[in-house]
């Protein structure tokens, strides 16, 4: 391994449980075929029908123990993705979320929960001690004082900016190391940069996942049909590239990456993990490998 590693956070730990089944064993017996500059640090999502999900509606029905346990072998920490804006009193007594962070306050690799509200993050830190936890992007910190002050709070371990500080360098190398060990960067975001509606965006998210009657929330970006591509996300001037990773970032001192990509297919997941984290002259490996996996739908 590289002396400076850096660790991405990768999306889908429910709901492409069946395509990390067949992509860490790879992952761990072929580890040549990836950079040894980074790590998987977290696999991050949630369940269908999660109360407390947000950012995403979840989706994937498989036995958490079996998801926790393969997190488990390969020395991967678990997120829990309950980052839902509009959490009342009345929600915090929900028994399938508590009970997915009862079983997750007892991973050996410890587990985490990407978080939105403080009543929420009160509940958990006094009743499940043994989790972590993560400001999510779904508050849209593009306040660049705002994003600070979140570094500074205790209850976090890492905190997600909105994408469009990403670039903002002049400010963010006046972090301290303390700070800059807590960003956790959103790299291949494909949301139009000049967007003014992404926290309106999640709120809908967040009341259909509390199951309240709403209408589709109507993105006004024109290119809002053609829906997520890699090639767009590329030309997004929030884009954080392998290039900018190695060169930019890490000796700047952050090391914390997280891909989107929980409501995609898991064939656009692997072209992420293949650009992000598989060698060149290894892709077609990968890939091969995958495809030719007969218990795994890739589209």
């Amino acid at each position: 391994m590289a002396d400076i590693t850096a660790r991405y956070h990768l999306p889908g730990l429910f709901e492409f449980f069946g395509f990390y089944s067949a992509f860490l064993p790879l992952y761990g017996s072929h580890r040549e075929y990836f950079y040894d500059w980074c790590e998987i640090g977290s696999v991050y999502g949630a369940p269908a029908d999660c109360l407390w999900g947000g950012g995403r509606v979840g989706f994937g029905n498989d036995d958490p123990a079996r998801v926790l346990s393969l997190m488990n072998e390969y020395g991967i920490s678990a997120r829990l993705t309950f980052s839902n804006s509009l959490i009342e009193e009345k929600h915090l007594s929900d028994g399938k979320c508590n009970a997915l962070c009862e079983m997750c306050e007892k991973t050996a690799v410890q587990s985490g929960v990407v978080i939105h509200s403080d009543l929420l993050l009160d509940y958990l830190k006094a009743r499940y001690p043994g989790l972590y936890f993560v400001s999510s992007t779904t508050k849209v910190l593009t306040d660049f004082d705002d994003f600070k002050a979140e570094t500074d709070r205790d209850d976090f371990r890492f905190v997600v900016p909105d994408f469009r500080l990403n670039k903002s360098f002049d400010k963010l190398k006046t972090l301290t190391a303390a700070q800059k060990k807590k960003v956790e960067f959103l790299c291949n975001e494909c949301c139009d940069f000049a967007c003014t509606e992404r926290k309106a965006c999640y709120e809908n998210v967040s009341r259909k996942n509390l199951g309240e009657p709403c209408p589709d929330h109507v993105c006004a970006s024109p290119d809002a049909s053609r829906g997520y591509r890699f090639s767009s996300a590329m030309k997004n001037a929030g884009f954080i590239g392998t290039d900018d990773i190695l060169n930019v970032y890490l000796p700047m001192g952050f090391r914390e990456f997280k891909l989107e990509g929980r409501s995609l297919g898991s064939a656009v997941l692997l072209e992420f993990l293949l650009y992000y984290m598989t060698r060149p002259e290894y892709r077609l490996n990968v890939r091969e490998e995958l495809y030719l996996d007969s218990s795994l739908d890739l589209f």
